[in-house]
């Protein structure tokens, strides 16, 4: 493996096409796609100051690296990317990529980060930005921080651990979902999404869960919410707290510790097919 050390690396594609490196120490500056089209790469403690570095690449390593507000656009069309301790700070990372393994990372700028990307772990990160996440498939997260609205749209097969999520309109249009022991804060959570399903979560959402086909919901609680459930298909629902307003589910069962108003429209749904019990 080649190896290069405390080099500046400037103009366009200045390394492009490289393969079975590594690079300790080393500030890629002004030229965009330095690394496009490489592969077997380890990067550390190197610095990204400009746009496109990592394009049509496979198998990177990287640890302790910085992406500048300027390497935006940054990694996209990858294949086996894993990332650890380090800060992404350029918006727009990741597009059409596979494979990808990002912990004990901070991304403050996560603007359209992970669209339609296939294979993701993520461990430890903190993220702040809108559309994280849209399209993208086989997701596996824990402890995770995210601020940022319109999360995970058209997302498939998820599942997220320990969670802190401040997001309006997040999980919407997905399929395949579950969270566990999270907290989620944003409204109209859910919509026109299949198969959803929380764990021992708080929810403050207004209009939460509705148009669901296929909602489940185990030790959680709702604060804040009204208008929940509506239109949901096959609800499953047992709530450790009250509930604001529950409207128009259309099957299932809903247990909570008291319902603040219950609106049942015989126009839209059939009141029979749900099962209402309250604590209090």
């Amino acid at each position: 493996m080649k190896e290069y050390k405390e080099m500046l690396l400037t103009g366009e594609r200045a390394m492009y096409n490289t393969h079975d490196a590594s690079f300790a120490d080393c500030t890629f500056a002004d030229g965009e796609s330095p690394l496009k089209e490489s592969s077997d790469i380890k990067l550390n403690n190197c610095i990204f100051k400009w746009k496109y570095p990592l394009w049509y690449c496979k198998n990177i390593e990287v640890i302790n690296t910085t992406w500048l507000d300027t390497a935006r656009s940054g990694i996209w069309y990858i294949d086996n990317i894993t990332i650890k301790n380090s800060f992404i700070e350029a918006p727009k990372q990741f597009r059409r990529s596979k494979n990808i393994t990002i912990e004990n990372t901070m991304i403050p700028n996560a603007e359209e980060f992970l669209w339609s990307c296939d294979k993701i772990s993520l461990k430890n990160v903190q993220a702040k930005g809108h559309y994280f996440g849209m399209n993208s498939t086989n997701i596996k997260i824990d402890n995770f921080t995210l601020s940022g609205n319109y999360a995970f749209d058209g997302a498939k097969n998820i599942e997220i651990r320990n969670a802190r999520l401040n997001s309006k309109d997040s999980f919407w249009n997905c399929e395949n979902v579950t969270i566990y022991d999270s907290t989620i804060i944003g409204e109209y959570l859910g919509w026109n999404s299949k198969n959803i399903t929380l764990i021992n979560c708080t929810i403050d959402s207004n209009q939460g869960m509705c148009y669901i086909d296929g909602i489940k919901m185990i030790n959680c609680k709702l604060l804040n919410t009204d208008l929940s459930f509506e239109l949901c298909k096959d609800v499953d629902a047992i709530i450790n707290s009250g509930i604001d307003s529950v409207k128009n589910p259309i099957n299932g069962r809903i247990e909570a510790k008291n319902i603040k108003e219950i609106i049942l429209d015989k126009e839209m749904i059939d009141p029979n097919k749900t099962t209402i019990i309250t604590k209090e």
